[in-house]
């Protein structure tokens, strides 16, 4: 095996090691490198002391940010390291950060405190690998498994829990049992960890491939972050349009989304309404009127906990809350492109866009008969992105007349709106083109 370093990278690695020290690349970026994923960022550890770190890329732009935990950051020619000095940690009195921090000259020392042996190894460009824990070997394996002892690991870091998660669904690792039974026995210390840092790590695994194996095997620990999921386990839908309960169909539906957060997201919140909305007809047969706003109303009550921004929260809170519009469906007298063009006005491409793949993903996590929702929404899709493209007339804005050219004609105040609207409505359902002389005939009369 090669890892082959930026040359940023070697760049700090050869000032630190022309100093007298050691230093080599470690963690997510060997991992990654060995699984042949291109890394988002280079880090670096090194036996110099911070201090001495700073001496020796005194050449370099050194940003100090994590010097009390022993990391400053290099900037070679507009690349970011992190340069870690090798160290040991003392208790994790908060379950999330070490009370103390003492450097060592030992890497393999330093490997011994990361979490996950993935992440315990080592890569320096003429000595090689070095991989004390058989990180290399559960990488071949699709094995995530703690470093040393499992309970003291979580121990330490409650983070952690959240973190083993993640990782399985987006490497699509499986869990060693000593590390997954030590996941489900700590899962309540998850309350110890800032929202902020939940968020991150479920954002993360959300959009993982394997997000629908993790959230179901591993359910008890999202419930710990997310309580108000729990009624919807084992939760029988007794529809026949669902061949899953409300758990099960939202991990499907997580998974068939497009991996992005505010979609896998409302994907796991959009139904979180329906316990409280269940009720069962003459017929046996499970309804949830009114499940889109009871889920809306959750939605934001998880979005704030996690201390999602406003433009987030509005953007998820709003996928949730018109998720239930039946695009495809159009009211009497109306034609489905008119419809289109008004929620395009409504809601921008975007937002449109974003529903249609969330009702693809709905429908892909339902009984078999409602397949065919899944070629209706394509086509949606399609149809939204070519009215969108031909600059369709959508908005009083992209009107071909404005309020200057009817008030020329006489009209003023609400009758002026009133009129514009009205060219609008015509527009839309192609009752009139979108051609100033032919608007402006209409206001005529003529």
């Amino acid at each position: 095996m090669n890892i082959t370093l930026p040359p940023y990278a070697q760049t700090v690695i050869t000032l630190l090691e022309s100093a007298g020290f050691c230093a080599v690349a470690v963690g997510g970026c060997v991992r990654d490198s060995l699984l042949g994923r291109e890394p988002l960022d280079w880090d670096i550890a090194t036996s110099a002391r911070p201090e001495e770190v700073m001496l020796a890329l005194h050449g370099l732009r050194v940003l100090t940010t994590g010097l009390r935990h022993g990391t400053v950051t290099a900037l070679v020619e507009g690349d970011a390291v992190e340069v870690t000095s090798f160290r040991l940690e003392g208790a994790y009195s908060d379950h999330r950060r070490p009370d103390s921090v003492a450097f060592t000259a030992d890497l393999h020392a330093d490997l011994n405190r990361r979490d996950f042996t993935v992440n315990a190894m080592a890569w320096h460009p003429v000595r090689g690998l070095c991989d004390p824990f058989g990180g290399a070997q559960d990488l071949a394996e699709k094995r995530l498994r703690c470093v040393g002892l499992p309970e003291q690991r979580l121990e330490e870091d409650a983070l952690r829990i959240l973190r083993a998660l993640r990782f399985c669904a987006v490497l699509g690792f499986s869990m060693e049992e000593a590390t997954a039974q030590a996941v489900l026995r700590h899962r309540e210390q998850l309350r110890f960890v800032a929202a902020e840092r939940l968020r991150v790590e479920l954002l993360k695994l959300l959009c993982g491939d394997d997000a629908r194996r993790v959230l179901r095997d591993f359910r008890r620990v999202i419930f710990v972050l997310l309580p108000q999921l729990q009624p919807m386990e084992d939760f029988a839908q007794h529809n026949p349009w669902h061949c899953y309960d409300v758990w099960q169909h939202t991990c499907a539906a997580v998974e068939a989304a497009p991996p992005a957060p505010a979609l896998r997201l409302a994907a796991l919140l959009h139904d979180c309404g329906k316990p409280e909305c269940f009720c069962l007809d003459a017929d046996g047969v499970g309804h949830f009127h009114g499940h889109a706003a009871a889920s809306e109303r959750m939605a934001r009550g998880i979005l704030t906990q996690l201390r999602c921004s406003r433009r987030f929260t509005e953007q998820v809170a709003q996928l949730v809350r018109l998720h239930e519009l039946r695009l495809s469906e159009t009211p009497p007298g109306q034609k489905r492109t008119a419809r289109l063009r008004r929620l395009l006005g409504e809601l921008g491409e975007t937002t449109l866009l974003e529903l249609i793949w969330l009702a693809k993903a709905d429908a892909a996590a339902q009984a078999p008969q409602g397949l065919w929702r899944l070629e209706d929404c394509d086509a949606l899709a399609a149809e939204v992105r070519t009215l969108a493209a031909e600059g369709t007339c959508v908005t009083r804005k992209q009107l071909a007349v404005n309020g200057n050219d009817l008030a020329a004609l006489g009209l003023q105040g609400p009758a002026l709106g009133k009129a514009l609207q009205g060219l609008l409505e015509d527009v839309l359902e192609g009752r009139a083109p979108n051609e100033r002389a032919a608007l402006l005939a209409r206001v005529a009369g003529v």
